[in-house]
């Protein structure tokens, strides 16, 4: 059997490469080894990439049977025959089998086989690839492993991961992202991942992607934050999300997020403050007693010279005397005198309480509303309150006490919710809007039953509280914290019912980027 060096060339017709260009074709391919087998299973063509990979060359094969490329099992089995018997009832076979080498050492082999007729259709022998996938199948064995082996540790992470591509769709889903949100990982890849994220960043999120990949702004990648999540029931909670971000090698990004629900941390939280508070509750009685206590002494002295001053005053006019009037005008000017005092006293006692200046900086209001409301909407959903917001997005930025002011919203939030206890209807509504160039007004509104006339006269009087167990200083505290901010906070009829709280800030829309926080 001649072998493909030794060949004659078959005249082709026109226009069709001859024989001898086929063989060179043949034998450039180095990465595959290319035989043709007769009607029986002996070889006649042996490729030099045939040689390359097993070892023989063509000499040593040509006109063998093909089961010397076997392992001895395999021959024993019956493997050769039973290979070329499928590709002869069915015209071909593909499959990935060990194949040995001329020195006896096996290989993992990908085989194709195609039965090769004649014009009358007659088998007149087989063509066949073979491609050692031996390194192949080692790396996809251990890429395997590292894919298992990365796969067991993020389903056992606390943190909940999903991985979402530049159009926001979302390609991979953690086990723990699976328990937080509700969804299956099937359900949601493929999907875009602003159905895990609440209004209005759920209509928003892709404007976001589209912002940051065009202006490479960084608002929340690299930066953890505390935002809401909206599970598969609809119910929001907080979360603390950091997004990290990945290039391929085709030049797109990839974005992980990684999750940690704050609910449970928050319920203890919102125990030990329950506890707190009642020791803070604990501790105003007593500094109110203290603070009675010190008033009537300090004030007792000029009081009660007041009321001597006017009854002399008094007893003086009822007199009838010719000097009576000049006293009393004397005694009336020490009675102010001491009125004067008693009013010095308070003012340095209250000069002796507060906190003075705040400490303002300029940060980014958007961001500040989401943590507050956050933190103050935890189990919200729970109790069946379907929240909103209404953001302007043409105030970016204020300068504030970024703790005082999240704790103004904080309280009135809660206040809100609260409100709506025993309601059919319960809609909370966080919004901002532009008032000028130099302020921002920003409300609370609830659908519950309102404020009685009687209430509103002193709503934000200390000491006044609708709530059993309020003590009524947390709005005359919100009125304060607002009043040191140069703003002004007060409460009017909702327009649906219920009660909007407002108050005002000063707008920093003007500062450098650089300069939010």
């Amino acid at each position: 059997m001649e072998g493909p060096e030794n060949q004659r060339p078959m005249a082709g017709r026109v226009g069709e490469p001859s024989v001898d260009q086929l063989l060179r074709f043949i034998d450039c391919l180095e990465n595959e080894a290319i035989l043709m087998l007769d009607e029986a299973g002996c070889i006649t063509l042996w490729s030099k990439g045939a040689q390359q990979i097993k070892g023989w060359s063509a000499d040593e094969v040509l006109g063998r049977h093909w089961s010397i490329l076997h392992p001895a099992e395999a021959i024993a089995q019956g493997r050769p025959d039973h290979v070329l018997e499928i590709a002869r009832t069915e015209g071909h076979y593909f499959g990935e089998e060990l194949r040995v080498r001329k020195d006896g050492a096996e290989f993992l082999a990908q085989v194709a086989i195609h039965t090769l007729r004649d014009l009358d259709g007659n088998i007149v022998g087989y063509g066949k690839v073979v491609r050692d996938i031996t390194e192949w199948q080692r790396a996809q064995s251990a890429l395997q492993t590292q894919e298992d082996h990365l796969r067991s540790i993020l389903n056992t992470v606390p943190d909940a991961m999903v991985v979402i591509d530049e159009r926001g769709i979302i390609q991979s889903f953690s086990a723990t992202a699976e328990r937080l949100f509700g969804y299956r990982e099937d359900e949601v890849v493929g999907r875009n991942v602003s159905l895990l994220a609440p209004s209005p960043h759920h209509e928003a999120h892709d404007g976001y992607l589209a912002r940051y990949l065009a202006t490479g702004e960084r608002r929340i990648i690299g930066i953890g934050r505390v935002v809401s999540g909206r599970k598969r029931d609809g119910s929001i909670f907080p979360m603390e999300l950091a997004i990290g971000e990945a290039v391929k090698a085709d030049g797109h990004r990839l974005f992980t997020g990684f999750i940690r629900d704050l609910s449970t941390k928050q319920d203890v939280e919102r125990r030990l403050q329950d506890l707190q508070d009642e020791l803070i509750h604990i501790s105003r009685v007593s500094a109110v007693g203290s603070m009675a206590s010190t008033l009537a002494h300090e004030l007792n002295q000029p009081l009660t010279a007041v009321a001597s001053y006017a009854m002399a005053a008094k007893a003086l006019l009822d007199a009838d005397r010719p000097d009576a009037a000049a006293e009393a005008r004397q005694a009336l000017a020490d009675g102010i005198a001491e009125a004067v005092r008693a009013g010095q006293i308070v003012r340095r006692l209250r000069d002796f309480v507060s906190r003075g200046e705040t400490e303002r900086e300029i940060v980014g209001l958007t961001k500040l509303i989401e943590e507050a409301a956050a933190l103050a909407l935890a189990g919200a959903s729970l109790r069946g309150v379907r929240v909103e917001t209404n953001l302007d997005p043409a105030v970016m930025r204020v300068l504030v006490d970024r703790v005082q002011i999240q704790q103004v919203l904080l309280n009135l939030i809660r206040n809100a919710v609260e409100a709506m206890e025993g309601c059919e209807r319960r809609d909370l509504l966080i919004s901002t809007a532009a008032v000028s160039d130099e302020e921002v007004e920003l409300a609370v509104t609830d659908s519950g039953v309102g404020i009685s006339d009687e209430i509103a006269e002193r709503l934000f009087e200390p000491f006044n509280s609708t709530k059993a167990q309020g003590l009524g200083v947390g709005l005359s505290i919100c009125r304060t914290i607002v009043e040191a901010h140069g703003g002004r906070l007060w409460a009017e009829p909702g327009p649906e019912g219920g009660t909007v709280f407002r108050f005002t800030l000063t707008r920093m829309d003007r500062a450098e980027q650089q300069d939010v926080r």
